[in-house]
This record gives structure tokens, sequence and C-alpha cells, in this order.
């Protein structure tokens, strides 16, 4: 009889301690349903998109992205869309725009071209997205370790990819005086001319694009550059 009743007593606190919560522990964010409407893109400023987008490139980097329902998002998308950002990218495979910085369904537009570079297409896609959907913020993002940069460098021709990889010229030129070898060998190199092109497409919006320049001027958007490392999902941003 005792060691029966022993057994129940010890049952039962072994049943309770199941239910009490661990201290310390932190909830899992809420699943996220909804996307960006109007008001809240038109609430937001440049500055507070770009600490919106380091927060969420912390997420990455410790494997904690919000969850979000997929499909309550695409039926919730369907009556428009209000990203916050426009985020122009190499078409590397390894940097997931969207997942990097935490970003879902209607948060950001994204264009992507090997080397980020910038054309008339390009321009025209951001002046779309700023002026007329009302991103106010353009992110020009390189890479680690990237193809079309690397291409250029070795100075490799081929069809259409000859004349692409001309417009990375500027970019090697300026990173000339990085000391060590100037060949894909040295990643320090590579890097500098990754950085120096991401700035010379920032120039070039400035200057091919006067509506994007005069949204700048007017403190309407912001122009910044960016470099995702492939070793820890970090970004860094260049200018602020």
């Amino acid at each position: 009889m005792v060691i029966c009743c022993l057994l129940i007593a010890c049952g039962d606190r072994s049943q309770q301690t199941a239910k009490e919560p661990t201290s310390g522990t932190t909830p899992p964010p809420p699943l996220r349903t909804k996307v960006m409407k109007s008001a809240d893109q038109k609430a937001l400023a440049p500055d507070q998109i770009i600490q919106d987008l380091q927060k969420g490139n912390l997420h990455y980097q410790h494997d904690q992205r919000t969850p979000m329902d997929d499909t309550a998002m695409i039926h919730d998308a369907t009556g428009g869309q209000y990203p916050e950002a426009f985020v122009l990218a190499c078409m590397d495979s390894r940097v997931p725009v969207e997942e990097i910085f935490d970003k879902g369904i209607g948060d950001l537009f994204v264009g992507r071209v090997a080397g980020n570079i910038i054309d008339e297409d390009v321009l025209g896609s951001m002046e779309y997205g700023c002026r007329i959907a009302g991103a106010k913020l353009i992110v020009v993002l390189g890479h680690e370790s990237c193809g079309a940069i690397k291409a250029a460098i070795e100075k490799e021709e081929l069809g259409n990819v000859t004349a692409l990889l001309k417009r990375l010229k500027p970019a090697i030129k300026a990173a000339e005086s990085v000391p060590g070898t100037h060949n894909t060998e040295n990643p320090e190199y590579v890097k500098t001319v990754v950085q120096e092109n991401i700035r010379n497409s920032i120039e070039d919006i400035m200057l091919k694009s006067p509506v994007l320049k005069d949204m700048v001027v007017k403190g309407e958007i912001k122009i910044i550059g960016a470099y995702y490392s492939l070793h820890t999902g970090e970004v860094t941003f260049l200018n602020q």
C-alpha cells in the first residue's frame, strides 16, 4: 500500500512539472499572415527601413527568421503591393534576397542582373518602384566572390557576356591601389572591386536618373550600398 501511494505521488509530481514553463525561454514570434499595406509604406522613413533590414539580417544570421503563412500572405497581397525598398542584386543563386533580410511576399522589389549593373531597364524598374509604387529605399547589393566580377578581372569574352563585363571595368581600375596580386586568387582585391562596383552603380543611378536623383535631393528616398558575405550571411551597409 505504501509503495503504491509513493508511485502515484511521484507520477503526479512529474506531470505537474511537465506543465510548468521553462524559465528564461522566449516564446516563438507570431505567425505572419499579412503583407505591407499602403498605410504601412507611407508611415516609413528611409532610415527606418535601413534599420529594419539590418534587424532582419540579424534574424537570418542566427536562424531566427519570422515564421510566415505564405498561403495567407498570397491571398492578402491580391489587393495591391506596397514594398518598402528596391534591392538591386547580382543574379548569384547563393544570395536569396528576401531571406537574408527576413522578408516575405510584398515586402521588396528585387532586381537581379549579373554584377548588379545599371542599365536603362534597371533604372526604369527603380523609377517605377519608387516614384509610382512608393518604395523609399534603394539598396545596391553586391556580394563576396562575385562571379561576374571575377570574370571581368580575368577578361572573359563570350557573346553578350563581353558587353556586360565591360561595364565592370571602372571598378577594376578603381581598385588598382590594392596591395598584392590583381587576380581572382586575391580575395581582398576581389572584394575591393565588388565594393567599388557597388559605388559606381550608385553613381550611375544618380547620374542617369533625374527622377531618382530628385527624390534623393528631396529626402523622399535614400540610395545605399550593401555587401553580402557568403561565409556568414552578414550584410554590411557601405553608406547610410
